[in-house]
């Protein structure tokens, strides 16, 4: 289960920085966040998936987006 978590946490991440949508790439992470989540709670360490959760996932991905709502949301290619 841990293997196939982390295989799911790199597709998660390399989707996510090949995205030109920013909003779209914010939550891709945020998803591979809880996913690491899940791996920290598979290896026995229930704390550290609880912060991982609730601050990277949650209050990150949150502060990620309000910066994006104040930017512009695609990336310009070819500037």
């Amino acid at each position: 289960m841990l293997e196939i978590s982390l295989l799911i946490l790199v597709i998660l991440s390399v989707v996510a920085v090949r995205s030109k949508d920013l909003v779209y790439a914010v939550i891709l992470l945020a998803g591979a966040d809880v996913v690491l989540a899940l791996g920290f709670y598979l290896l026995a360490a229930p704390d550290i998936a609880l912060t991982q959760a609730a601050v990277v996932a949650g209050l990150v991905t949150f502060i990620f987006l309000i910066a994006i709502n104040k930017t512009r949301r695609m990336e310009e290619v070819g500037k």
